[in-house]
């Protein structure tokens, strides 16, 4: 999810147009995954195509009306947590009794990501980005280290 908030905000600060190859080099990819995010991404009206020469994808959506939760639906509302319960003893009382009080701690834990991600929308991230380049632009740093 941080390289497609990665690309999203990179098209949000630059005009024109960008190429699925342009952001695939940007996220270390092959075209194809890019193509299949932004098809998704354009299903739901937050970026759009153009064909032809100088083409490529544009934002199509307000930054201050999407949220992280958005773009995390977007993307198909991956897994958030990689730990997982033991399974290989299911009769077992005390394997029981253990995955039902990390089922619910999980339960929880992602209930609270999930709204922490729908309070943040990307014209906030966007505004972040700008402010901590125009502190770097005052040290000589670019956006993408020094």
């Amino acid at each position: 999810m941080s390289g497609v908030l990665h690309v999203l905000l990179h098209m949000a600060q630059q005009p024109g147009p960008f190429t699925s190859e342009t952001l695939a080099k940007a996220m270390d990819t092959n075209p194809v995954v890019i193509r299949r995010i932004m098809a998704g991404l354009r299903e739901l009206g937050y970026v759009r195509s153009e064909k032809g020469h100088g083409g490529g994808w544009r934002l199509a959506c307000d930054l201050a009306k999407v949220t992280l939760r958005d773009v995390y639906a977007a993307l198909g509302s991956p897994a958030l947590l990689a730990m997982g319960n033991r399974t290989e003893s299911p009769g077992c009382l005390v394997e029981q009794a253990v995955n039902a009080a990390l089922d619910q701690a999980f339960h929880d834990a992602e209930a609270l990501l999930l709204s922490r991600l729908g309070e943040v929308t990307l014209a906030m991230l966007s505004e972040d980005c700008r402010k901590r380049l125009g502190s770097r632009k005052h040290q000589g740093l670019r956006a993408h280290g020094a």
